[in-house]
């Protein structure tokens, strides 16, 4: 775990990986759930029966989307700024939806801290390059670039 005082000191750590992450468990609970907040029922995600006998490995697959939600939930866990006011997604260049997750795979983050660029409000744009794997598979689930705002 990296632990900074301000967002402005995170400009120390520029190419730092953190991580991994603890595992994180994506059970067909959370699965159903997303696919309830999303409305995306696609039977890959939801139909464990059909999954059974038409999915490669018999399972249901994550959502691409909840994989990508999971990262700040992940990313917490990897570094602390104690004197942060509030932190806000900005967006992100690139995401690749390298290998699916099946349910009940656990997964994984490591974040390289690429940029670190001030804004105006004394505030930071971070940029990270983050990598989801998943237990047991050579091929991650997620490479993508992302850009958070941090502000003091």
């Amino acid at each position: 775990m990296l632990v900074v005082e301000t967002p402005k000191d995170l400009k120390q750590h520029i190419g730092k990986t953190l991580g991994p992450s603890d595992w994180l468990v994506v059970d067909q609970a959370m699965i159903d759930k997303f696919a309830e907040a999303t409305g995306d029922h696609q039977w890959i995600h939801v139909d464990v029966e059909r999954a059974k006998k038409e999915m490669p490995g018999g399972r249901t697959i994550a959502h691409g989307y909840l994989t990508l939600s999971l990262v700040p939930r992940m990313a917490a866990t990897l570094v602390t700024v104690t004197k942060r006011s509030r932190g806000i997604n900005y967006g992100s260049n690139k995401v690749r939806f390298t290998s699916p997750v099946p349910a009940g795979s656990r997964i994984r983050l490591r974040q390289r801290i690429a940029a670190v660029d001030e804004v105006a409000g004394n505030g930071v744009r971070v940029t990270s390059e983050v990598t989801v794997e998943i237990e047991g598979q050579e091929r991650p689930a997620l490479i993508a670039e992302i850009m958070g705002l941090r502000y003091a």
